[in-house]
């Protein structure tokens, strides 16, 4: 996905408040400086995705290290990747071993947040322009951390909610839970 097609998924794309409105303008303008992936820049765009288990109406977190919290699946494209939802079902499969990941109920944007990350290493201390979809999985049993400090929890959403301890990933979960009602009563 070229940079126009970034910014047509951007310009698709309608954000519920003021502040998700702030946070597509900034996505907009990194992607106008032509280097929306470069993980040298102090805001990067990153991609991910809420699981959900349709069936059970439960949804995945993983334990971020990093963060010290537990949060959706995702992270930064690799070099030649530029389509995000590719980026956050390559990210999902990585974190969680889940094999039969799919964009769900489509492959709509649904939520756009700028967050803080702390520097680690060498890498100071930088944002994520996270643009973040729903992927589903038939197979929740066959879930897996990717290593022994990034355990992963399938949760109702109720306890997500009080899992985690970022409201943008509060929010992110309350839009996959009204989706789930949505697709639910078809």
């Amino acid at each position: 996905m070229p940079d126009d097609a970034l910014r047509a998924l951007l310009r698709a794309y309608s954000p519920a408040v003021d502040a998700e409105a702030a946070d597509v303008a900034r996505v907009d303008a990194i992607i106008a400086a032509g280097r929306p992936w470069d993980r040298a820049t102090p805001l990067r765009v990153t991609a991910s995705g809420v699981i959900v288990h349709p069936p059970t109406r439960r949804v995945l977190l993983r334990w971020h290290e990093r963060q010290q919290a537990w949060l959706q699946i995702g992270g930064h494209g690799d070099p030649g990747e530029d389509d995000p939802v590719a980026v956050a079902l390559r990210e999902g499969a990585e974190e969680t071993g889940l094999t039969d990941l799919v964009p769900w109920p489509d492959r709509s944007l649904r939520h756009v947040a700028v967050v803080p990350v702390p520097a680690k290493g060498d890498d100071p201390a930088h944002e994520h322009a996270d643009l973040r979809f729903f992927l589903a999985t038939a197979e929740p049993d066959s879930a897996r951390p990717e290593h022994a400090r990034a355990d992963v929890r399938w949760l109702s959403v109720d306890d997500a909610l009080d899992l985690t301890c970022e409201e943008n990933v509060r929010e992110t979960i309350r839009r996959a839970d009204r989706t789930l009602d949505r697709q639910s009563s078809r």
